[in-house]
């Protein structure tokens, strides 16, 4: 199961923001960046889904693996955790306002999915995202 689409980033103006003012947070494997949403970036379509929900995007390159199979695998893994905890865990913090970016180095593809996904909910909880 993916994000629901009120919960996808999209819009190459979006992408500006997270890279110019977005505040990084960095683990061994991955980085994430979060800045304060702005709904007026959004394009056209999206502004009309619910604005108030936290938004995230994942970018995996190829430098993690040269096969798409394995950088999907990775990205459905992320999105259905971040999922898990947005709608069913009441261990996150109130992050409707917040727009994130998670960017996986080169090393990752060797770690086990589980190493990755604790690394993700370290990041989540120095950004603040989770209590």
């Amino acid at each position: 199961m993916v994000l629901p689409q009120s919960m996808r980033l999209k819009g190459h103006r979006c992408f500006e923001l997270l890279h110019r003012y977005g505040t990084r947070y960095h683990s061994t494997s991955m980085m994430l960046r979060v800045v304060k949403a702005k709904p007026s970036l959004l394009p056209q379509p999206c502004r009309t889904i619910d604005t108030k929900t936290c938004r995230f995007a994942v970018a995996i390159s190829n430098k993690v693996s040269k096969k798409a199979v394995v950088r999907n695998k990775l990205r459905r893994l992320i999105h259905e955790h971040l999922r898990q905890r947005l709608f069913f865990d009441v261990a996150m913090a109130d992050s409707s306002n917040v727009w994130a970016l998670l960017t996986l180095k080169p090393n990752s593809s060797i770690k086990q999915p589980i190493t990755l996904i604790q690394e993700f909910d370290l990041l989540l909880q120095d950004a603040g995202l989770l209590l």
